[in-house]
């Protein structure tokens, strides 16, 4: 069965985050408005095989069952390897893996991984062809091309001809990152490719969406899911099905229920945490201030202490 076809067009997803959807922040996202599906971080398949680095591997896999459905993902070179992390990750009851083939970060290019592999094709669609041998369901998430937007039509029918269960495309180049806007124009005949290549494969977008409303057009078109990433830094509710205004207070709410959990987990280093305190300390007056004292904070009491004044 497809895990995929389960889920009503325009189906929502948080979209997998390095250092940001941990399992913590997966599940204030859940308290404040959860999406359909949730993401893990990145996990790379020579870790999780490796003595070494499986430890942090597993970590990466820990879930609550609250969080199900939710897809891990997965990332590496070397096809082997993937289908041996797939098939323990069958075994762990997750219901299908996602390969990670659109990270622009230059360390993980450097090795041929995330969105490198758009340079390597046939080995791309090795790596498909072997995670599927586990026998979960095998997604894709990957970009429209490595350095140039045209390269869209070659490099999605590569990935189209496995057959994936479902494809995320992140409507732009690894060499774009986040710089320009997300070239949504092309999905009609984004659409049309996978129809005529690979109809049963689940389309889902990704790029600039701040909330599912903003998105109904391409579902129209015939697009299946939207995935939604940076938006969540904006609005921590953006997945509300009948979207509302938030005050301070649920903000902070939020905030406290966070630090709450990074201690639960035992979650570490304290500073990464500082990241998200602009999501909630953020649009009312005194934020700039309270967030530059939360920023000279050296541990959770003493951010505990900064809310407790409020």
């Amino acid at each position: 069965m497809n895990f995929w076809k389960q889920f009503q067009p325009s189906f929502t997803i948080l979209a997998p985050m390095e250092g940001v959807t941990d399992i913590a922040f997966r599940q204030v996202i859940a308290k404040a408005a959860r999406p359909d599906i949730f993401f893990t971080e990145f996990t790379n398949v020579n870790s999780y095989i490796s003595e070494k680095g499986r430890t942090n591997a597993l970590e990466r896999f820990r879930i609550e069952e609250t969080e199900r459905p939710i897809v891990p993902q997965i990332w590496g070179t070397k096809p082997e390897m993937f289908a041996e992390t797939a098939k323990a990750l069958k075994e762990m009851g997750f219901p299908a893996v996602d390969i990670n083939m659109g990270c622009p970060d230059r360390h993980v290019v450097a090795t041929g991984g995330g969105s490198g592999l758009i340079r390597t094709p046939e080995l791309a669609k090795e790596i498909i062809r072997t995670a599927k041998t586990a026998g979960l369901p095998v997604s894709v998430k990957t970009r429209l091309g490595y350095s140039c937007v045209d390269e869209w039509g070659d490099w999605l029918t590569t990935i189209l001809k496995a057959e994936p269960a479902a494809l995320t495309i992140h409507l732009r180049t690894k060499k774009e990152m986040s710089k320009v806007a997300a070239h949504y124009e092309l999905i009609p005949d984004i659409l049309a490719l996978k129809n005529a290549i690979s109809p049963e494969t689940v389309l889902i977008i990704n790029g600039d969406i701040e909330r599912p409303a903003d998105t109904q057009k391409y579902i129209d078109m015939g697009v299946d899911g939207i995935m939604i990433g940076r938006g969540v830094f904006h609005n921590p509710f953006c997945f509300e099905k009948e979207p509302r205004e938030h005050g301070r207070e649920e903000l902070i709410d939020l905030m406290r229920y966070h630090l709450d959990l990074y201690e639960k987990y035992e979650l570490s280093p304290y500073d990464p945490l500082k990241h998200f305190y602009k999501i909630y300390i953020n649009n009312f007056p005194g934020a700039s201030e309270i967030r530059d004292r939360l920023m000279h904070t050296k541990s959770i009491p003493e951010a505990r202490e900064v809310l407790a004044e409020l």
